[in-house]
């Protein structure tokens, strides 16, 4: 009697780039019990250059498809895979792994005198290896497991300067939110493989269309939680309380990761598990997701329109808000796959992208002028051109990408291609309400741009400038130059990613 294998080889190029970061995680926290004080800067390195090569292995997956961890009793075409390196999952984890970098450049100042540099970059790498595996998983084990890894880590990330309560309110905080939010995606998970037997997202997408009768209201409360879940993790209200004490509380390279990696983590499994997994049930995820956008832009918007200039920490706060309005903006081409055949959620791939871009840029302006302002104020960058022009040129030019207006040319063309994504799918209301809101956003972001530009009300503190804050500052603001020049380059690529 014969047996068969169920499971392929491994294909290690295909599943290089996470496995690399989760390596170098491994070996920085081994190599922190050697090394001594006075050189643990060698960690962030060595963290940075892991990085790197991460990056540098999606050049050679660029070529096609690979799937590995399949099963092989179906025709190699057909079967059932858990883990797919697509143009959908190179976007991502490039989006992932370059926030990652961006946010290790940040955090080498911090972890040479505030931070323990050898649990800092364990947890930062552990982190982003699991947001960079999200994107390839094709079976919702998997899915949960990679959503984990990428979230753990986090917690402890934000609470990880010691002896301060703040911190340690926020890392509460955020812990609670996601552990809630992982307890209802498995309990939907859960019933969603008990109502179709399988767990790949291909066959469900199958199976889902022809559940027994007995089961389908098992089915149906399987898909709402899973997505209840998910939608925990992308910040959308009314899940969205943590957020703006979360990122006053963390470590600012931390904030700037949750609000761009974070993000990218939670959307990217909401993509998979609506448009792959459960497109049967369009008709019911597409109107919530689309109320749920509209409902997190406005929110987002007006609680960043409230804040007071010289409330302590206001800066911070307002990125906050904002990161939960443009939130808004990223799950409008997801609802708007529930209404139209087309390519819909590239236009979710090309706007995370410019948002990752510019945002970054912006928390790195806002770590480097925490180091003369520690309560970061957003009266606090009033007269920045005067002292240090060029860095108040690249903060303006960060926030008119975030609201949409030249030069920032990327963040207008994304911001039109989700609008083109709502009409086209025949969802005017939702069109209006993205205008509306693009108008309450130009507002404080206008607000601040001016501000750094006004005379100064008193003498400017000068700080010495970190080399790699400011590589982190130039890498930011160099991408965004090329993308608003050639935005056709970010659109085509995203528009050619999925599935």
């Amino acid at each position: 009697m014969t047996t068969t294998n169920l499971v392929q080889s491994v294909d290690w190029l295909a599943i290089a780039p996470p496995t690399l970061t989760a390596v170098v995680a491994l070996a920085v926290l081994v190599a922190d019990l050697f090394v001594p004080e006075r050189h643990k800067q060698l960690l962030g390195w060595t963290a940075i250059a892991g990085l790197v090569a991460s990056i540098a292995l999606l050049i050679p997956l660029r070529a096609g498809d690979r799937s590995t961890f399949c099963l092989t009793t179906e025709p190699a075409a057909t079967a059932a895979c858990s883990y797919t390196a697509d143009r959908f999952t190179l976007v991502i984890q490039f989006l992932v792994l370059g926030g990652a970098l961006l946010t290790a450049l940040l955090s080498l100042a911090d972890t040479r005198d505030k931070l323990p540099a050898g649990e800092y970059w364990f947890l930062l790498l552990s982190s982003a290896a699991g947001a960079a595996l999200l994107p390839a998983s094709r079976d919702l084990a998997t899915l949960v497991v990679a959503l984990e890894v990428a979230s753990l880590p986090a917690f402890a990330l934000v609470g990880l300067r010691r002896g301060d309560r703040q911190s340690s309110e926020a890392a509460l905080k955020f812990f609670l939110s996601s552990v809630t939010a992982t307890a209802v995606t498995l309990l939907g998970v859960s019933f969603v493989y008990g109502a179709t037997g399988t767990l790949h997202l291909t066959e469900l997408a199958q199976r889902l269309d022809d559940v027994p009768g007995q089961l389908e209201t098992l089915a149906q409360a399987g898909v709402a939680l899973t997505l209840v879940g998910f939608a925990f993790k992308t910040a959308a209200v009314p899940f969205h309380f943590w957020v703006p004490d979360t990122y006053v509380g963390a470590p600012l390279p931390v904030a700037g990761y949750l609000s761009v990696v974070g993000k990218a983590v939670g959307f990217t499994g909401l993509i998979l598990v609506t448009v792959v997994a459960f497109p049967s049930y369009a008709d019911v995820w597409g109107p919530a997701l689309a109320v749920i956008a509209a409902l997190t832009m406005t929110v987002g918007n007006v609680a960043a329109l409230r804040q007071v200039s010289t409330r302590a920490w206001s800066a911070v706060r307002l990125l906050a808000w904002s990161s939960v309005a443009q939130a808004g903006f990223l799950l409008v081409p997801i609802a708007a796959a529930a209404y139209s055949s087309d390519d819909q959620v590239g236009a979710t791939v090309a706007y995370a992208l410019m948002y990752a871009v510019v945002n970054l840029g912006a928390f790195a302006v806002v770590v480097l002028v925490s180091r003369t302002h520690p309560e970061n104020r957003i009266a606090d960058y009033r007269g920045l051109y005067a002292t240090h022009p060029l860095l108040a040129l690249t903060m303006g030019f960060f926030l008119l990408n975030l609201a949409g207006l030249p030069p920032g040319i990327i963040g207008l063309f994304a911001k039109v291609t989700v609008f083109s994504a709502a009409v086209d799918a025949g969802l005017g209301w939702l069109a209006v309400i993205m205008g509306v809101n693009v108008v309450i956003g130009l507002y404080y972001y206008l607000r601040w741009t001016a501000l750094l530009f006004r005379a100064p009300t008193v003498e400017k503190a000068h700080a010495r400038v970190p080399a790699p804050v400011t590589l982190a500052i130039a890498v930011a603001a160099v991408v965004g130059v090329v993308l608003s020049g050639y935005p056709q380059f970010a659109l085509r690529f995203a528009a050619t990613t999925l599935f």
